[in-house]
């Protein structure tokens, strides 16, 4: 992005009043540094932000992950199956590891505790929008543990099932709710391919259905587990 442009930003968050704080903060941002920001847009649910990033297309989304009739979580995944390339820097006051795991692992480019905005939120955009990672440590080490706990889980369940790595990719859209012609999309197989897998999935787990597959995958800890709501 040349100096001359603004990072085009829409901000997610179902509260009016933190928005409305958020779009103070990175008026400063812009006033007082090399940070060219211009707010487009704001939404309050899932709804609203598919469809003004389709229309519209924001260099960046600002994504809190509680939303009115939905969650951040989804969210993610949604804008990924919409093919959206932009940055995605989560804000959310859930410091839980989980939330923080699940968050980067759908998509984020970073997560940010709203209790420490002041302090990090202009480093955090400035990072994320070079295309790099941003976590805070006090972030980070909730990531890894969550990555290190899920990653020792799955290997030891993958071992004893006979997972494929093809077979646990399509285990990781099937949790997120992807359907068949999704799941092809994202592994860039054939909808036949992935039923393929999944009937294969379905006898190593000793289940008959998508639902009862994602319940016994997430007890076995092959994926990780939605976020409880709160």
């Amino acid at each position: 992005m040349a100096n001359s442009e603004k990072l085009s930003v829409l901000l997610v968050d179902d509260e009016e009043g933190f928005r409305q704080g958020l779009r103070t903060l990175l008026s400063f941002y812009t006033m007082n540094s090399s940070l060219p920001l211009e707010v487009v847009g704001e939404a309050d649910s899932l709804e609203q932000v598919l469809q003004f990033t389709t229309e519209n297309y924001p260099d960046l989304i600002l994504l809190d992950l509680e939303l009115t009739g939905s969650d951040g979580i989804t969210t993610l995944a949604r804008l990924k199956e919409i093919s959206y390339t932009g940055k995605v820097l989560v804000l959310s006051a859930h410091q839980e590891d989980d939330w923080i795991f699940r968050s980067m692992q759908a998509g984020s480019a970073g997560y940010v505790f709203k209790n420490r905005l002041a302090t990090q939120l202009c480093e955090a955009i400035t990072t994320v929008i070079k295309s790099e990672i941003y976590l805070p440590s006090e972030v980070a080490s909730g990531f890894f543990r969550c990555f290190q706990s899920y990653s020792n889980s799955c290997a030891k369940a993958r071992h004893q099932l006979h997972l494929t790595q093809r077979e646990q990719e399509v285990l990781h859209w099937l949790a997120q709710g992807a359907s068949n012609e999704a799941i092809a999309k994202h592994l860039y197989v054939t909808v036949a391919t992935v039923k393929a897998h999944l009937t294969s999935i379905f006898e190593k787990l000793k289940v008959t259905s998508r639902t009862q597959a994602i319940v016994a995958a997430l007890k076995l800890g092959l994926v990780v587990c939605q976020p409880s709501d709160g």
